[in-house]
């Protein structure tokens, strides 16, 4: 089975590879900008079981060379985890139109073109699985927090995007399914919550992701679940 994972180098999606490349029979692409934690990691596992590319998912012509990669190396996906993210924390009326652009990109954009560039490698032969990470705070009617209207409009638009493409590739046997997770003690929880200690760490959400990724496409499609035990 093939896991191609993005924003792979810390936090939750670092964690995501880590146990991803302790399950037999899982291969692992990890993509990020910043593939030091993965070498480290590609070294002391020697398991072989994991390809990093580095690489910024918001650039066109690195999106290419991912699907490049996996057309070079007669590649098939099961399950894609669209993990990456970026937030921003400031009132509304100091948002720069470039910091807006950014965090709709990362966010929103990068993942829409990735599945655009991925959708031929696929796995025709099994039911293969899109699982989109957004954010509690991206769900019409949770709590919203003053300075976070970039961050959590992004993700809400990822979560209608996954409803979307359920429909869309219904007949191609992709299931899309989004997870919203709310407070985990990570870098940008930090960034949007200063001092707020979480009541999950990154390896705990990371093992719920990774069972999801891996069996939820059984069960779901097109399905929105928040995976929050608290909101700050």
């Amino acid at each position: 089975m093939l896991v191609l994972v993005t924003g792979a180098s810390r936090g939750i999606g670092f964690e995501i590879v880590k146990q991803l490349a302790n399950t037999s029979g899982i291969f692992v692409i990890a993509v990020s900008r910043n593939i030091a934690p993965l070498t480290n990691l590609v070294k002391q596992s020697n398991t072989g079981n994991i390809l990093t590319i580095k690489a910024d998912i918001n650039h066109a012509s690195e999106l290419k060379r991912i699907a490049s990669t996996l057309k070079k190396l007669n590649l098939k996906l099961d399950v894609l985890i669209n993990n990456a993210g970026q937030i921003v924390n400031k009132p509304f009326h100091k948002i720069s139109s470039r910091e807006l652009t950014s965090v709709y990109s990362a966010n929103l954009f990068a993942p829409f073109h990735l599945i655009q560039h991925l959708l031929p490698f696929f796995n025709p032969k099994n039911r293969t699985h899109i699982v989109n990470i957004s954010s509690i705070g991206g769900i019409q009617g949770s709590s919203k927090f003053a300075g976070l209207s970039a961050y959590s409009s992004s993700k809400a638009a990822l979560c209608s995007l996954t409803e979307c493409l359920a429909e869309e590739f219904r007949t191609k046997n992709i299931a899309v399914n989004c997870l919203a997770l709310g407070a985990v003690q990570t870098e940008m929880l930090n960034t949007a919550f200063p001092g707020y200690k979480a009541p999950l760490q990154p390896k705990q959400m990371a093992e719920y992701i990774c069972n999801f990724a891996l069996t939820a496409h059984n069960y779901f499609n097109g399905k929105i679940i928040p995976v929050s035990s608290t909101t700050p």
